[in-house]
């Protein structure tokens, strides 16, 4: 059963891959980004577009641990908000 999750991740990645290419194709004028005062050098959309994503997934997975252990001590506050009220065994 794993094989579907697996399976449908590739064509989210190929569809990603495709739009990638398809807008970099399209749009080749370069662009530069501006945040504040800052501005960068100028680049292909396509680079900026696959540099954005990149970091967006990267990011994501390095926050995911995080996320998952702040709802771990939530979950766990629940259990030890009323001990005697519980039939849970505390650890």
């Amino acid at each position: 059963m794993k094989t579907i999750p697996l399976l449908a991740i590739s064509f989210l990645v190929a569809i990603l891959a495709s739009a990638i290419g398809i807008i970099s194709v399209q749009n080749a004028a370069p662009v530069s980004l501006n945040f504040i005062f800052f501005q960068s050098i100028q680049l292909p959309v396509g680079v900026v577009l696959a540099m954005s994503i990149s970091a967006g997934l990267i990011g994501g997975a390095l926050l995911q641990p995080l996320w998952n252990l702040s709802d771990s001590q939530n979950s766990r506050r629940k259990f030890q908000a009323n001990p005697e009220e519980s039939d849970t065994v505390q650890y």
